[in-house]
């Protein structure tokens, strides 16, 4: 399968997305400098916990829609419900409704849908809604809190450090992924599959895992 094989893909070129390639291009996107200084780090507030002493604890994983911002929330169902229809043109009006095209992968892409189905081990590109919908079905978590990049992340393993996962979540991320990716990426030093990124207003901003 196409997509399944992609970490390996990931890992050979070189080419992956972190957390803060996602912050760089947002400021991109808003025309700010690469090297603008960080906003100091607020208190946590209700929701899902900011910061806590284990990346990976429960107390910082949302798994609840109510835990999500209203527009947030509202970006995320209609994702669910596009990847539920089974028809990937669905993601069409999802993607022309955003200021700026969400980032599918690091080179300029002229047609989202086209890309997305050239990922897919189906022509119809059934695959990717699927991973699509893994994704978004996971547990999230909130980070850059209080600053530009703020962002709500799915899964929330991209933003915890493979080693520190329980045995739990690490029966979670066999949901989306092999053994044999988890060695992979274990020995890369990071998560590399496809998240997803939507900011508290409710943009989409990414559903990407590399080129």
């Amino acid at each position: 399968m196409k997509l399944r094989n992609l970490v390996a893909a990931l890992l050979w070129t070189g080419l992956v997305w972190t957390p803060s390639f996602a912050a760089a291009a947002i400021r991109t996107a808003a025309g700010e400098s690469e090297t603008s200084e960080p906003a100091a780090q607020p208190d946590p507030v209700e929701g899902v916990e900011i910061e806590t002493e284990d990346p990976a604890s429960a107390d910082r994983i949302g798994r609840s829609p109510d835990q999500l911002p209203a527009p947030v929330r509202k970006t995320w169902q209609a994702l669910i419900d596009a990847a539920r229809s089974g028809d990937i043109n669905a993601l069409k009006p999802l993607i022309d409704a955003q200021p700026q095209p969400p980032t599918f992968a690091f080179g300029d892409i002229e047609d989202p849908i086209a890309h997305l189905k050239s990922l897919s081990g189906d022509p119809e590109g059934r695959e990717v809604l699927a991973i699509l919908l893994e994704v978004l079905e996971i547990g999230f978590v909130r980070v850059d809190a209080g600053t530009d990049e703020e962002m709500y992340l799915w899964p929330y393993f991209a933003d915890v450090p493979l080693e520190r996962l329980t045995p739990e979540q690490v029966v979670e991320m066999f949901t989306i992924l092999t053994a044999g990716d988890y060695q992979d990426m274990l020995s890369y030093g990071a998560y590399i599959f496809f998240r997803v990124g939507i900011s508290p207003d409710g943009t989409w901003h990414f559903f990407v895992a590399g080129d």
